[in-house]
């Protein structure tokens, strides 16, 4: 089922979401949300979302790209749920690129984020995992831990001059 995406300005996304305890990942309840969620995603378009962007406060976070028109250059991400998920920086360098929201509809901003980070977490069975990921994947990966936090892209921009319309991005941005 598609569901409802917040947007900004709705109180969930300014709050910090509950964790979810591991026997309840396996619940039916739990297992339809992230089925859900996957579906709202690529039904918008998004290489990302998190449990805040459909209404409730819950750590869990769905990413995955494959053929995405919004971010045609994008390497394929498989299917990845982190639930409870731990981020951390696996490198000292950090990468302005461009990025858009769900929640916050029609608009792109350069946004800093390191280039690799460490990711612990349960998986869509309630199992632990643990890897590093860098570049694109990193940086959704970044971007949906901050919803968890009751952050948006906008709360990490540095310049606030390279914010844009979608379709002034797509005309002048987007090309180089």
């Amino acid at each position: 089922m598609i569901l409802k995406v917040a947007r900004l300005g709705h109180p969930v996304l300014r709050r910090k979401a509950r964790r979810v305890s591991p026997r309840q990942v396996g619940s039916p309840g739990v297992q339809a949300l992230i089925r859900d969620m996957v579906e709202t995603m690529r039904e918008y378009d998004g290489v990302g979302i998190a449990a805040p962007q459909v209404h409730l406060a819950l750590q869990i976070a769905a990413i995955g790209v494959d053929h995405n028109p919004r971010y045609p250059k994008a390497r394929r991400i498989p299917l990845t749920l982190l639930i409870n998920p731990r981020v951390r920086p696996a490198s000292r360098r950090q990468v302005k690129d461009w990025e858009g929201c769900l929640s916050v509809e029609g608009l792109r901003g350069r946004v800093p984020r390191w280039h690799s980070v460490e990711v612990e977490a349960y998986n869509a069975q309630g199992k632990p995992v643990r890897f590093r990921a860098s570049g694109f994947f990193a940086r959704v990966i970044q971007h949906e831990w901050d919803h968890l936090q009751g952050k948006v892209f906008l709360d990490r921009m540095t310049d606030l001059s390279t914010l844009t319309h979608l379709t002034e991005y797509a005309r002048y941005w987007a090309k180089g």
